[in-house]
């Protein structure tokens, strides 16, 4: 794979992806930005791997079950196959364009404690679901944690069943367990990943098995003695001894935060990936703002006159209980806790029953900013949505889903005339819950 891949830019791959600007390779594959015009996305990542008679149909079935998944922490494979280039067979899988990688970031410095939090849950969330459906990640390492959209996720090329035996690796790396060395590779071994990447983030320097001892001197202070511990069984030779997902998140995550420390990413680096990204400019620096104790109080205060004056004007409106994150907050006004809850006042007189999307706490805190989907209903005449369209999905098709879906539920006022009607709602994403409203 030494080959200079830059000159096959503007080629086509099956005419349908063309391939505009070489990104990098590695010793058994090479990565071209492209773009997938069928879904509407100008800016995709293609991986070309040479052909092998005895590896193809595997690799092929493995992207495909990939193409399945959906989840907002796992980057989206859109198509694989094979195809010619040069005179060559090799297969190609089409992914989500990933704009930045973890591995860029430790080439220039470490993540402090509450960065690596801000890793962990997404990170757990995404190999959990992979877990519940017998999948396993597989590569598990710094640069297949990426950055799409300010969301972080992980690359999907690599995903296969749980348990499943294949070839040795030829080359190990710190990231593949003792067991992965056999050719088999279980959901424990996905910890071993996952802690391994956790250590390096902290110390720019990647463990290996044997070194479980040494974490404690080498960790940072700040880091409490519980996580470090964690860590340490995270690198355990033996599968069974390693903590499960659960163990592992809440030890480096041991309590919900009274207000979740946002992340601002500005993007950088010169590195390249296993998952397609680009060389950018500007270093990608994650800061974590905690807003002082005063400001903290004075929300409070607004939140509880805005919540007393509506309730005033609204005797008979049903009261709903706070959100438990909203109240561990103490930040968020008590109308924001009702609209997490599932439920969002109507925002104009011929709304009758208004619903907001119930969204997941690692979700919430992948949220960076404010995310908005736009759903077009249909209304009937007896005031029910009879039909819904996304028209801005936003940059996740979860929050599109989870948009559509609650916009089902609301009710309008009946009219006589005509019989169907459309109306255009917004809901609005932030980490401090979600807003639901009608545009016209």
């Amino acid at each position: 794979m030494s080959e200079g891949w830059s000159k096959w830019e503007r080629q086509i791959v099956n005419g349908v992806y063309p391939l505009r600007l070489f990104l990098g390779n590695s010793d058994h594959s090479v990565v071209f930005l492209t773009e997938c015009t069928a879904l509407g996305l100008t800016d995709a990542a293609i991986k070309l791997v040479p052909a092998s008679a005895s590896l193809d149909e595997t690799r092929l079935t493995r992207w495909r079950t990939a193409a399945t998944l959906l989840h907002p922490h796992l980057v989206r494979t859109l198509d694989a196959g094979r195809c010619q280039l040069g005179g060559h067979p090799f297969l190609f899988v089409v992914t989500e364009y990933a704009e930045q990688t973890l591995a860029q970031i430790l080439q220039r410095r470490t993540l402090t404690v509450d960065e690596v939090r801000e890793i962990v849950s997404p990170a757990v969330d995404a190999l959990g679901y992979l877990h519940g459906r017998h999948l396993v990640h597989g590569q598990l390492k710094p640069s297949n944690i990426v950055s799409i959209n300010d969301q972080l996720k992980l690359a999907t090329d690599s995903v296969r069943p749980a348990g499943e035996v294949t070839a040795g690796i030829a080359k190990p790396s710190p990231y593949d367990a003792p067991e992965a060395r056999g050719g088999k590779i279980c959901a424990a071994s996905d910890v071993w990943g996952l802690g391994v990447t956790l250590v390096e983030a902290l110390t720019q320097r990647a463990p290996t098995s044997g070194e479980e001892p040494l974490l404690a001197t080498s960790l940072p202070a700040a880091l409490r003695p519980q996580s470090t511990d964690t860590l340490r069984r995270c690198l355990s030779r033996e599968p069974d001894a390693r903590p499960g997902l659960g163990e592992l998140a809440d030890a480096i995550n041991p309590a919900p935060r009274a207000s979740p420390l946002p992340v601002t990413i500005t993007r950088v680096g010169d590195g390249r990936s296993d998952a397609g990204a680009a060389p950018v400019q500007r270093p990608l620096v994650a800061r974590s703002f905690i807003i002082p104790a005063i400001v903290v109080g004075m929300l409070i205060l607004a939140g509880t006159w805005a919540a007393f004056h509506w309730a005033r004007g609204r005797p008979n409106s049903p009261q709903l209980p706070p959100h438990p994150e909203a109240t561990a907050a103490g930040a968020a006004p008590m109308a924001a806790a009702s609209q997490i809850a599932g439920s969002a006042p109507p925002t104009t007189t011929s709304v009758l029953h208004s619903e907001v999307p119930d969204i997941s706490g690692s979700a919430r805190t992948s949220i960076h900013g404010r995310i908005r989907v736009t759903v077009r209903v249909t209304v009937d005449r007896s005031g029910n949505v009879v039909d819904v369209a996304v028209k801005n999905p936003g940059p996740s098709k979860y929050f599109a889903r989870i948009a559509a879906d609650a916009a089902r539920r609301w009710k309008f006022a009946p009219a006589d005339s005509p019989p169907a009607r459309a109306r255009l709602l917004q809901f609005n994403f932030t980490r401090a819950g979600v807003t639901g409203k009608v545009l016209d």
